[in-house]
């Protein structure tokens, strides 16, 4: 088995909905789940061993994709700003949960790449605390410091909306990234923080005008956590190939995004996407920049994924399908875990 740290989920989303109408987010987690895609159990048997999870503040208006047109295009508007103070109240009991799945046992929460292979040596899910969009946090940044203390290593400036540090992309398709403005001066403020602190950089969620703004002022390797290549799947949450060479360039890397509308030639919403799908990605991604600079990214607990595959349970599904497709069990590791344990090296200062 071919054990995955990836680069991208939302079980905190998923456990802290599931909280509000009196479920248990320990039990849930070590205990395994009747929904969702990640809990202890289906891990293990996926060799999902670890990866960054997501706090998320969700729009205050029910999100969905907007319906395709008769020729399959879409463009779902931007969900709105939130507010600072309700965002900072979710973010903390996310964090919580995080917390608390790590006293009982339940994961590990890592704050250095040795904590994580010391957490997967023991075979205890490795958990990276990370923040998708910073509504959370204040334009002083003074809440980035208690949250960094509670385990933060990892964040993204925006989601898919605009705030305080920068402006997202739609989902749309088809669409270029370059769909607005990029960070603000409170954002490149953000950027520089986080290098000095060891924070790592997410891009997956910016407008490429953000992507290049961070390109310019971080001393990091660009990371996309969760995005594809724009140039199969022209949504504006995947990346252009400029912007994959800039990727490469630094040393960065690109997490496969399995959600099945940055994968499709169509992107629509359907679960019965092949896994060749992902295939011809990652493809792309390592012709592209080579393999050192391609990962996973999963989306796990936060979009559609293939049917194939499932849930974490079905990982190995898709190393399979990467060993048929002709990489070796080097090229595995590296897509797999190792060049995300390395990103994570360079930006937290190991």
């Amino acid at each position: 088995m071919e054990l995955v740290f990836d680069g991208h989920n939302d079980v905190l989303l998923r456990l802290w909905r599931n909280r509000a109408t009196g479920g248990d987010p320990v039990a849930e987690f070590a205990g395994g789940a009747s929904d969702g895609h990640i809990d202890g159990p289906r891990a293990k048997v996926g060799g999902l061993a670890g990866g960054l999870c997501a706090i998320y503040i969700p729009s205050t208006e029910e999100f969905a994709l907007k319906e395709p047109d008769e020729n399959g295009h879409y463009a779902t508007p931007l969900s709105a700003p939130l507010k600072r103070e309700p965002s900072l109240d979710i973010a903390l009991q996310m964090a919580s949960i995080a917390l608390h799945l790590d006293r009982s046992g339940a994961w590990r929460l890592c704050r250095s790449t040795a904590d994580i292979r010391a957490a997967i040596d023991a075979n205890v899910f490795a958990a990276v605390m990370h923040m998708e969009g910073c509504e959370a946090i204040d334009a002083d940044l003074t809440a980035l410091d208690v949250f960094y203390a509670a385990g933060l290593r990892s964040l993204g400036p925006v989601w898919s909306r605009n705030n305080i540090f920068g402006h997202g992309v739609p989902f749309a398709y088809p669409m270029s990234p370059d769909s607005g403005p990029g960070l603000t001066d409170a954002g490149f403020e953000l950027i520089r923080t986080c290098n000095s602190m060891g924070i790592l950089v997410d891009l997956a969620h910016i407008t490429e005008k953000g992507f290049w703004d961070v390109a310019k002022t971080s001393d990091q390797p660009l990371i996309a956590s969760h995005s594809n290549a724009h140039a199969l799947t022209p949504v504006a949450r995947n990346l252009t190939d400029r912007q994959l060479d800039a990727i490469k360039e630094s040393r960065g890397l690109v997490g496969l995004n399995y959600a099945v509308t940055m994968l499709r030639d169509d992107a629509r919403d359907n679960a019965a996407t092949p896994l060749t799908d992902m295939i011809r990605h990652i493809d792309y991604l390592v012709d592209r920049m080579g393999i050192d600079c391609v990962a996973l990214g999963s989306d796990f607990d936060g979009a559609t994924i293939p049917a194939d595959i499932s849930d974490a349970g079905g990982n190995q599904k898709l190393v399979a399908a990467l060993k048929g497709a002709g990489y070796a069990d080097d090229d595995l590791a590296k897509i797999c875990r190792e060049n995300w344990l390395r990103v994570l090296a360079s930006a937290w200062h190991e």
